[in-house]
C-alpha cells in the first residue's frame, strides 16, 4: 500500500462513514467490487451511489487499453472534485501497472493492488482510526436484494499464458483459483440476499484447477445450490471440452451464452498475436458449443489494428467474423500497452485506418446481433427481470442474454416471468409477458439498485 501526502488529516466524518465505489473493466472487477462492497457493509459502512457525496471514495481501475486509463484518471479526478476533503482510493489493475503515473496526477490519497481488495475495509479503518474515531462493526449482512438480480462471483484470478498485447498477466499475475468451499458459500449467500443469476468469473475461468477442473466446480454448484441461473463470463477455444458440453446441454440452469473471444479472424494476425489456435480450431469449438445448444448465444472480442495489420488481413477477419453468425461482437480498436511484446513491433496501423476499420466491424456486429435475435421471435422465453426502463416498461435478458423489453405496472424486479418474444425495440426485442402468481409488488426491492451497475 502506498500513502499519498496530499490527505487531508482533518476530514470530519460521520459515526458511519459513507462510501462511493465505482468499477471499470472486466467482470472479474466487478466481482472484487460486490466483495469489497460486503466487506464494507459488514464493517459498519454505508454505501451510497458512486455521483453522490461520500467520506471514502473508491476506484476499482481497469488497465487494458489506453481508453480505460484515461477513464480511470477521468473518475478520480470527478471523485476529488465532488468530494475535497474525502478520502479518494485508487486500487487493481491500473495501480499494479503505473502507481507512480497515478501519483503524479494528484488527489489521490491512497494506492492499492489487488491482493489488498480481500481487506479493504480493514485498510480503510486503520486509514480512518488515525483520523477519527470511528468504530468498525462486526456481523451485519448486506440487505436482500442489494446488488440486484445478477451477481459475480470470483472463481480464479491471474493468467499463464501471454499474448502479444495483453496487459493483464503482468497486472494479475500467475493463475490461482479460489477454493471450491468458498465459491460455494459465496454463491449460497448470494442466494439468501435474493439473487437469481451468478456469473462465475476470472481472468480465465478455464483454468480453474481445483475440485476436478471447471466441470467438477459447476457439478458442485448445480448439486449444492438452488440458485436458478448460472452463467460463465468467457472461456478459450481450447477449454471447452466435449465433458463440459455435455455438462451444459443436460442442465437448463446453466445459461445458454458463451463468450469465446476470437480477436482476429486472420490466422497470420493470430500467429503474431500469440493466441495459440487457428481460425479452424476456433470454429471447430463454435461449432460443437451450436450443435450440443443450437439456442446458445455465442459472443466474442475482435482488436482491429494490431500491429502489421494489412488490408487484406482485415478483410480476412470481417469475412471470418459475417461466417461466424455471432449473437454480438464487442470491437476493440488496437491499443498498445507498454511492456508488452506487441507494443515494440513495427508496422503501427495509423488511427484513421484503425477508426475506420472498428467502424465496418461495427456496422457488422449490429447486423449480425439483429439476425440472431430475429431467430427467436415467436418463441415464449424465460426472461429475468432487471429494471424498468421507463415507466411501466421493463427490461430483463433470457439464458442466451437477449435483451427483452415488456410492459408491466406491477413489479417485476428480479423475476423469473416468460414472454413471448415478438419485433426488435430498442436493440432488444419486445415480449409479451405472462402473468403469475408471482409478478406482485414486494415494497423496498428497488432500493440500492445503482450497486448492480459496474461504471
Amino acid at each position: 500500500m502506498r500513502i499519498l501526502e496530499n490527505g487531508d488529516p482533518d476530514r470530519n466524518r460521520s459515526p458511519a462513514p459513507r462510501v462511493a465505489l465505482r468499477t471499470v473493466g472486466c467482470k472479474l472487477n466487478r466481482a472484487e467490487s460486490e466483495a469489497m462492497a460486503h466487506q464494507l457493509l459488514e464493517a459498519g459502512f454505508l454505501l451510497v451511489p458512486p455521483d453522490e457525496t461520500a467520506d471514502v471514495c473508491i476506484l476499482n481501475t481497469c488497465t487494458v487499453t489506453h481508453i480505460a486509463d484515461r477513464k480511470c484518471r477521468q473518475y478520480l479526478r470527478a471523485f476529488r472534485a465532488r468530494n475535497p476533503r474525502s478520502l479518494v482510493i485508487a486500487i487493481g489493475c491500473y495501480v499494479k501497472r503505473d502507481a507512480s503515473g497515478l501519483a503524479a496526477m494528484g488527489g489521490v490519497d491512497l494506492l492499492l493492488g489487488n491482493e489488498e481488495k480481500a481487506h479493504i475495509a480493514e485498510v480503510i479503518g486503520r486509514y480512518l482510526n488515525s483520523t477519527t474515531a470511528f468504530q468498525p462493526s462486526t456481523g451485519k449482512p448486506a440487505p436482500s436484494g442489494i446488488f440486484g438480480t445478477r451477481s459475480m462471483i470470483k472463481i480464479q484470478s491471474g493468467c499463464n499464458r501471454r499474448c502479444a498485447y495483453c496487459i493483464v498477466p503482468h497486472v494479475r499475475g500467475s493463475e490461482t483459483s479460489v477454493p471450491p468451499d468458498t465459491i460455494i458459500s459465496e454463491i449460497k449467500r448470494r442466494s439468501a440476499e435474493g439473487i437469481k443469476e451468478i456469473v462465475l468469473t476470472g481472468t480465465r475461468i478455464g483454468a480453474y484447477s481445483d475440485e476436478g477442473g471447471l466441470e467438477g466446480l459447476l457439478n458442485r454448484i448445480l448439486e449444492e445450490t438452488e440458485i436458478p441461473r448460472i452463467r460463465l463470463s468467457s472461456l478459450e477455444p481450447d477449454e471447452l471440452s466435449p465433458r463440459l458440453l455435455e455438462l451444459w446441454r443436460g442442465n437448463e440452469r446453466l445459461c445458454r451464452h458463451l463468450h469465446m473471444a476470437l480477436q482476429s479472424g486472420s490466422d497470420s494476425v493470430l500467429r503474431r498475436m500469440r493466441r495459440g489456435y487457428a481460425t479452424r480450431e476456433y470454429e471447430s469449438a463454435l461449432r460443437a458449443a451450436r450443435e450440443a445448444m443450437p439456442d446458445i448465444a455465442i459472443t466474442t472480442d475482435v482488436i482491429v489494428g494490431f500491429p502489421g495489420e494489412t488490408d487484406a488481413e482485415f478483410e480476412e477477419s470481417y469475412r471470418f467474423c459475417e461466417a461466424m453468425e455471432f449473437a454480438a461482437i464487442h470491437v476493440f480498436p488496437y491499443s498498445d500497452r507498454r511492456g508488452t511484446p506487441a507494443a515494440a513491433m513495427g508496422g503501427k496501423v495509423p488511427a484513421p485506418i484503425k477508426k475506420e476499420r472498428a467502424h465496418r466491424m461495427l456496422e457488422l456486429a449490429t447486423k449480425s446481433s439483429i439476425a440472431f435475435r430475429r431467430r427467436f421471435r415467436g418463441e415464449i422465453l424465460p426472461v429475468l427481470w432487471e429494471e424498468q426502463a421507463e415507466k411501466d416498461i421493463w427490461t430483463g435478458y433470457t439464458s442466451n442474454y437477449l435483451r427483452v423489453f415488456g410492459r408491466s405496472a406491477i413489479t417485476l424486479a428480479n423475476r423469473l416471468v416468460p414472454a413471448r418474444l415478438g419485433e426488435e425495440y430498442h436493440q432488444g426485442l419486445w415480449g409479451d409477458i405472462f402473468r403469475d402468481e408471482e409478478t406482485t409488488e414486494r415494497p423496498g426491492e428497488s432500493e440500492h439498485r445503482w450497486l448492480k451497475a459496474s461504471t
